[in-house]
């Protein structure tokens, strides 16, 4: 119960949805994130929802970087169709991937019957001192994705975290 009272960081929510955008359907990833990353034991800077562009994705994860923010989560267009480019713009951003925490993220959702979390091209890794994660859109690859990645990144930031005290 220690570690949920400790703060781990502050983290950004990125939502990539055409639809949610466009203003046809309502964002409902990314208040079940902000949930998921407080109970976790950061605080959440707050949900940004951007189409699912090259410019506009990287342009949100690199605001998100220089902003200082220790974690970023991005959720939606991690598939195969022509319009899942997150991955894609993820990559141009990230400096280090960790590839195990992507394929532990795939596993555990194709597991769980989220499809969708078994066949994402997501990535992980980081840019300067943030991690950079894309979870699949589908409300049960969020759930899961998140049981799946809290443990591993507090590691992780903890780690990032060390590297900055002199």
């Amino acid at each position: 119960m220690e570690r949920s009272a400790q703060r781990l960081g502050r983290a950004l929510v990125v939502i990539v949805d055409d639809r949610v955008t466009q203003g046809e359907y309502e964002d409902v990833t990314g208040p079940l994130v902000t949930e998921l990353l407080e109970e976790t034991g950061f605080i959440v800077d707050g949900s940004v929802v951007v189409p699912g562009e090259l410019v506009d994705i990287r342009n949100a994860l690199n605001t998100a970087v220089i902003g200082g923010v220790d974690l970023v989560i991005t959720v939606g267009g991690t598939g195969v169709s022509p319009r899942d480019v997150t991955p894609d713009a993820t990559a141009g951003v990230l400096d280090r991937p960790i590839p195990g925490i992507a394929e532990a993220l795939r596993a555990s959702g194709l597991a769980a019957g989220a499809v969708d979390a078994g066949i994402s091209r997501g990535l992980v890794g980081v840019s300067g001192s943030t991690l950079v994660v894309n979870i699949a859109g589908s409300r049960s690859a969020v759930r899961d994705g998140m049981a799946t990645l809290s443990p591993l990144v507090t590691h992780v930031i903890e780690e990032l975290s060390s590297l900055e005290t002199p």
